[in-house]
């Protein structure tokens, strides 16, 4: 379209459709080349290497290697260049349309619009103080720039009356100048894009292509981005999305997943499988990004992306699913130690204070939704756990506050209603784990309207209270809120706020103050009470904050194996669907 200078009539004239049909003979292609792709990477090398040995067979491996990735490059390209050319079309319907109701209205008007855009109006008669006065026809060129202090109208020094129709003219001028002008920014746009997916002569996969793909793919994701988001429901529920989805052909989720990742790996409804392709694409790019970054927050999350990266690809252990990430806040991680979706029972875990995108996020409360998975699935194989951190957890003295609880929990439900809408059983067992103050936020997340979308049992750990006053405020019925309270856990009895204030944040440290009979902790009514009424399960004390040095030790050790077997046997029962089998202690 770039052949020869873009003006009102070619843009009227233009067929998107056309463009469409272009981008399906390069789907085509690039269909035909996956297909081959498989062949040749499947069943044509597997055969070889089953029955030949020899440095011939050796040498033609090698060979059907080469043409595997020539043949898988061939497909990635002609997919951008079929997106590259969708998008284009997309794109320029809006500036047809706008163009379109402009030469419409003139039609109707009786104007006629001139090949560079002006347009000429016929004469009228002006109603003046001095009475009706005839105004002779004129014509209104359209303006390169509507800066704030052009003069309105046309009237000259003469103070002739002005032609009614000449604002109607110059105004229509203008929006089809505006229509064309879009049109031909967006049409370079696009040509730049299209000029970029070129290939070399005598192709040749090599490190700098790969490179070159991933620019390339970079690109069509930056010309393309209006159409690619266009059709995304994000304001939908997850169960509109997941509909959404479905409704979607292979090569438009293909196209999500190779050039837009961004746009569907964190969005709940979406199927975790596909979620983790996308997150998985869209990792190496988030970590480009943070690398291109100085302060000290962005390169924290770069180590932790770094490490959950070289998690994702080590061989053997539970199967990983990337459910989410993200460097907004403190940072974005949901990983699930199983698949959700074809798991009979799923917990999904909410950390707490001090919780952020960093090494100790990868290396250790991973590690907590790891475990939590191995136990449950010696209980019942078709089971899965997820860390859930789509939240600003708080890191300090915000610890004391609501706030991240309560903007975080909206975002929790609306990822457990994902996993209900995702998840293939009919009656999936789903359960709320929230530790520390993560059990706030789960606690917050269900005094929502609806409580927690799914949810059949809430497990709370460490917790300084849910800001409920009963077990059977959030949702599930008292039996199936379970607490895990160690005796030597500071946390589970934090003074009730008056206490606190009164006796200043240092008497914690020291042991001095504690709830003081009342059953009231900081954020509530003690979890672990009798007054409460959920059903506590036995825990190892841990050590003692202060006698044995212990500090804060007896509040991380919930999910430990190798520290509190109480702990996890329990947890892993109740996640598990055998919460009858788990072994309950006396209630404060």
């Amino acid at each position: 379209m770039t052949a020869t200078a873009l003006d009102w009539q070619r843009l009227h004239e233009l067929r998107p459709a056309d463009f469409e049909a272009a981008g399906n003979r390069w789907h085509a292609v690039s269909s035909r080349a996956g297909a081959d792709a498989l062949r040749v990477g499947q069943a044509m090398s597997a055969q070889l290497r089953e029955t030949q040995r020899g440095d011939a067979a050796t040498a033609a491996l090698r060979r059907l290697r080469r043409l595997h990735r020539n043949l898988d490059y061939v497909r990635t390209e002609c997919g951008l260049v079929r997106t590259t050319l969708n998008g284009l079309a997309a794109d320029l319907a809006e500036p047809q349309r706008q163009l379109r109701l402009a030469l419409d209205e003139a039609a109707e008007l009786g104007f006629t619009v001139h090949p560079d855009g002006s347009i000429t109006y016929p004469a009228s008669t002006a109603h003046t103080l001095l009475g009706p006065q005839d105004t002779p026809a004129g014509q209104a060129a359209p303006r390169a720039a509507l800066p704030l202090d052009l003069p309105h109208s046309s009237l000259d020094s003469s103070l002739r009356p002005l032609n009614p129709h000449a604002d109607r003219a110059q105004a229509l001028a203008d929006r089809i100048a505006r229509a064309v002008r879009a049109a031909a920014e967006i049409d370079a746009r696009y040509t730049r894009t299209l000029n970029g997916l070129r290939a070399a002569k005598g192709l040749d996969i090599t490190a700098a292509t790969l490179r070159d793909v991933r620019r390339d793919t970079a690109d069509v994701r930056h010309a393309a981005s209006a159409y690619l988001a266009a059709d995304v429901p994000f304001d939908a529920t997850p169960a509109e999305r997941k509909a959404w989805w479905d409704a979607l052909t292979d090569e438009q989720r293909q196209e999500f997943l190779r050039i837009a990742p961004d746009l569907v790996g964190n969005l709940d409804g979406i199927p975790a499988a596909a979620r983790d392709q996308a997150n998985r694409a869209y990792l190496p790019t988030l970590i480009e990004e943070l690398a291109g970054r100085h302060d000290d927050a962005s390169q924290t999350k770069l180590e932790a992306l770094r490490l959950l990266q070289a998690r994702l690809n080590q061989p053997g252990g539970l199967p990983m699913y990337l459910l989410g990430i993200g460097d907004e806040g403190n940072g974005r991680a949901i990983v699930a130690y199983g698949n959700p979706d074809t798991s009979r029972n799923v917990a999904a875990y909410v950390p707490g204070l001090g919780t952020a995108l960093d090494a100790d996020f990868v290396e250790d409360t991973m590690k907590r939704a790891e475990d939590t998975a191995a136990g449950a699935r010696l209980i019942d194989r078709s089971s899965a756990s997820i860390v859930w951190l789509g939240y600003d957890a708080p890191q300090a003295a915000d610890v004391m506050s609501r706030g991240d609880a309560d903007r975080g929990a909206p975002a929790y439900n609306s990822f457990m209603a994902g996993l209900t809408a995702t998840n293939r059983h009919s009656d999936p067992h789903l359960t709320a784990i929230g530790h520390s103050y993560g059990s706030l936020t789960v606690g917050t997340a269900a005094r929502q309207a609806g409580g927690i979308p799914g949810a059949d049992d809430v497990i709370l750990l460490g917790s300084p209270g849910v800001g409920v006053e009963r077990a059977e405020d959030l949702g599930v019925g008292k039996r199936h809120v379970f607490v895990g309270a160690a005796e030597n856990d500071p946390v589970t009895k934090l003074p009730a706020k008056e206490e606190w204030l009164l006796a200043g944040p240092g008497a914690l440290v020291y042991g001095e103050v504690y709830d003081r009979g009342n059953d009231d902790i900081y954020f509530g009514k003690d979890p672990a009470s009798a007054a409460f009424g959920a059903r506590r399960f036995e825990v190892d004390p841990g050590p003692h904050a202060v006698a044995e040095l212990g500090g804060f030790a007896a509040h991380s050790q919930y999910f430990d194996p190798g520290v509190d077997v109480k702990s996890t046997n329990n947890i892993a029962r109740i996640v598990g669907g055998q919460a009858h089998k788990i072994t309950e202690e006396e209630r404060r």
